[in-house]
């Protein structure tokens, strides 16, 4: 049986396990599973992989996108260019261990925005993993991506934000966890006021299909999606990895 998992720090919102169990069912794929693997620290990832023998490879998420790098022997072109993974590829010969590290974040982002709309600017809120794949992707398509941050030194703080940026910013990905269930009330803190008919809302969470964040969009007449379309496309690139 070949083993296949995500990683990550709190995974109860996650709709991997079940999408990819889906997908073996669908395709009567009968010598896989799929399975979640909360880490308490990235420095487990060393005995984790000694102790699953059978792992082909693994999605990565929150908080580990970035700091899983130090503990892979070798990155993609396009992960070392955004610093972040998301997949992993486990390769066995003997006793040795090769893990390689992909980000088909930046795949399942930019399939996602078919039909969507691309402006000239874009705030990003959010500097993390996913937060540098969709900048990468957006800048790609020649969008101007502004990066807003708790951390000062990282980016604009969200205090200094006001209606005349959202007004000239008429996409704005969100790239945090906020929202994400249980905690649907949240959202992050911005002007929503500023927002109209002419934005575009993305938010990567997916899990509720409507965040907070969609709701203030949509209540102003912005297009919003969510990232389920993302998921689905990120999914489908690391499974044709792992089986390539």
């Amino acid at each position: 049986m070949r083993q296949f998992g995500l990683v990550g720090k709190s995974l109860s919102h996650s709709f991997s396990k079940i999408y990819f169990e889906e997908k073996f069912r669908r395709e009567q794929i009968s010598d896989a599973a799929y399975s979640l693997f909360e880490l308490a620290d990235i420095q487990e990832i060393i005995p984790f992989l000694q102790q699953h023998p059978d792992l082909v490879g693994f999605n990565v998420t929150i908080p580990y996108k970035q700091t899983v790098i130090p503990y892979l022997d070798a990155l993609s072109d396009e992960a070392a260019a955004v610093q972040a993974v998301n997949t992993v590829l486990i390769q066995r010969t003997g006793d040795r261990l090769l893990a390689k590290g992909f980000n088909t974040d930046i795949i399942g982002f930019r399939q996602s925005l078919q039909g969507f709309g691309i402006p000239e600017r874009a705030l990003v809120l959010g500097t993390g993993g996913a937060a540098s794949a969709v900048t990468h992707v957006l800048e790609g398509l020649g969008c101007r991506c502004t990066a807003v941050s708790r951390d000062k030194k990282r980016g604009l703080p969200y205090s200094s934000l006001t209606t005349e940026t959202i007004r000239r910013h008429r996409l704005i990905v969100n790239c945090t966890p906020l929202g994400t269930f249980p905690d649907i009330h949240k959202k992050p803190d911005i002007p929503y006021e500023g927002i109209s008919g002419e934005h575009f809302l993305y938010d990567l969470v997916y899990n509720p299909a409507e965040t907070a964040f969609l709701k203030e969009g949509a209540h102003r007449g912005a297009k919003v999606l969510n990232g389920l379309p993302m998921l689905h496309a990120q999914a489908e690139a690391a499974w044709r990895l792992w089986n390539s």
